[in-house]
């Protein structure tokens, strides 16, 4: 078993860059490893302490006495990026070079964000500019969508909702969302489906689990938009068909706590998801944990994997450019074999320092290392199979299993070609379901660029939503849900304890009926209502 428990890495580089672009002396000392000898016995208790102290300085004039004559510089940078890894329970004893300069780090940074939070006026903020460079977070503060009269009141109404879960408490600004709901946005984990119709036809276990991780990690290119989605009504579906052969059905199944389910299907597998976001509000930054339960099935051998996500943060909510993060390990678990898919998400580092790294390795059920993956979420990802030691085989070398497909240029909400389908009638089936996410108002309003529309139907479907829960209340009535069944069952993660829901097969059979009437509804925002609501005799 391997037992290598600790990797540490220190990069100290030096430039001087000339004002035409050259570079005339670069030294660079040590490097860091990039395929880490994994740990299969302390996954969950690595400890990965990243930190990078840099200085830059600009357009000055540097003179080497008689033996050059004086050159005037563009910049001059001194970056040292330091990386400890170790288990939890085996700590280097004692201090030593890499705990005092980690230390440093930590108390170097902790002293730039205060210094920042000074310049600024706000108490606990914190404003990151993940590229680095000659931008300090005080410049870095003042870009972004907000206007100054927007931030400073938005600010205002936030700042007491510090170290709270803000997922269903406070009413938002239309000015921050994009024209899809969480249901929509859950459906784009479907885009590249393809690699889970490979991975059920795949005869290789391992290889298997390279196909459905590598599915698994596409959807992160969608998740760093900077929009948030509308959260869903309760009753609201969304359906989707017409790609891959999938069929995609998914509902707000509860308010409070905001969850949502989710079902997909086509020859090869089934797709089960139940999703309860949990949030904690850090003042510009937002920390997004999935709490959930995903399951996917595949068809020809019965083979169940389970998936367990990192969380993610959004940065510069308020100040600054926004920009997401996903910090931490990916898990996915053949819970069938105990084969499994561990991938660490490289935390983004100053000047951008491993941002959007992934790397790992498929193990088998004992916990041997057998192939390596690695690559960017937002581009691509590829495979290698490897030693005992993690060690690439000699005589192989990298397969691309997964890219990212081209993308519109100049988008307005940075959506996919998929993305831009999911809010299509092109994905959608005979006779729509009346309470789905596509006929929402608020959402139709601001895809046509009508913010101020948007924000007056938002603030009447909250109100309708409000209404029938007293009167729901007031006679005495549950809500439930049409297309999926609460099981009872209590599945533990790691941000808390989740209540399953499980399709029940009903929307299958509602769909079958429909397909073989062999009528065909021209479906048009404009003739058809939404409608998710329990009491339709209610005044909206």
């Amino acid at each position: 078993m391997l037992n290598k428990s600790a990797v540490y890495c220190l990069d100290l580089k030096f430039a001087l860059t000339y004002k035409s672009g050259l570079s005339i002396f670069w030294l660079s000392l040590g490097a860091a490893k990039r395929y880490v000898n994994p740990l299969p016995r302390s996954v969950s208790n690595r400890r990965y302490v990243p930190g990078v102290i840099s200085t830059h300085f600009s357009s000055f004039t540097l003179q080497f006495g008689d033996l050059w004559p004086e050159l005037e510089l563009d910049s001059f940078s001194v970056v040292i990026r330091v990386l400890v890894m170790s288990s939890k329970d085996e700590k280097p004893a004692g201090g030593g070079f890499f705990s005092s300069l980690t230390s440093s780090v930590r108390s170097w940074g902790s002293a730039v964000h205060r210094s920042v939070n000074g310049l600024l006026g706000y108490e606990g903020l914190e404003v990151i500019n993940p590229e680095g460079g000659t931008d300090d977070a005080e410049a870095e503060a003042q870009r972004g969508r907000w206007k100054q009269e927007d931030r400073d009141s938005y600010w205002k109404m936030m700042h007491k909702y510090i170290g709270s879960d803000v997922t269903s408490m406070v009413t938002l600004p239309v000015i921050i969302f994009e024209p899809m709901t969480m249901l929509q946005k859950m459906a784009e984990i479907m885009e590249y489906s393809h690699l889970l119709d490979l991975a059920d036809q795949c005869e290789d276990p391992y290889m298997r689990l390279v196909y459905a991780s590598s599915w698994a990690i596409s959807i992160y290119f969608a998740y760093q938009r900077m929009w948030k989605p509308f959260n869903p009504i309760l009753g609201e579906t969304y359906e989707m068909v017409n790609h891959g052969g999938v069929t995609f059905i998914a509902e707000q199944v509860s308010h409070h706590p905001p969850m949502s389910a989710a079902h997909a299907e086509n020859d090869h597998f089934t797709y089960d998801i139940t999703s309860k976001l949990k949030t904690k509000f850090l003042g510009n930054s937002l920390e997004v944990y999935p709490v959930g339960r995903t399951r996917v099935k595949l068809k020809k051998d019965g083979v169940i994997l389970e998936l367990v996500p990192p969380p993610t943060k959004v940065n510069n909510l308020i100040f600054g450019r926004t920009w997401v993060d996903s910090p931490g390990e990916m898990v996915m678990t053949n819970v069938t074999t105990g084969d499994k898919v561990v991938l660490y998400f490289q935390p983004c580092g100053w000047f951008g320092a491993g941002r959007y790294e992934v790397d790992g390795y498929v193990y088998s059920a004992e916990e041997e290392p057998k192939i390596l993956i690695t690559g960017k979420w937002n581009q691509s990802m590829s495979c290698q199979p490897c030693d005992q030691e993690g060690e690439p085989l000699l005589g192989t070398e990298l397969k691309e299993v997964w890219r990212v497909a081209a993308t519109p240029e100049n988008d307005k909400y940075q959506y996919t070609y998929f993305a831009h389908k999911i809010n299509s009638f092109d994905t959608a089936p005979k006779k729509l379901l009346t309470s789905d996410s596509r006929l929402r108002p608020d959402r139709y309003a601001l895809e046509k660029g009508d913010m101020s529309k948007s924000g007056s139907e938002k603030s009447s479907l909250e109100e309708r939503q409000r209404a029938e829960k007293r009167n729901r209340e007031a006679k005495g009535d549950q809500f439930t849900p049409k297309w999926f069944n609460m099981t009872g069952e209590i599945t533990p993660t790691p941000w808390g304890d989740l209540e399953v829901y499980e399709y029940n097969g009903k929307y299958t059979e509602h769909r079958a009926k429909i397909d073989s009437s062999g009528s065909v509804d021209e479906i048009g925002i404009g003739t058809i209502e939404f409608n998710p609501w329990q009491y339709a005799d209610m005044c909206a």
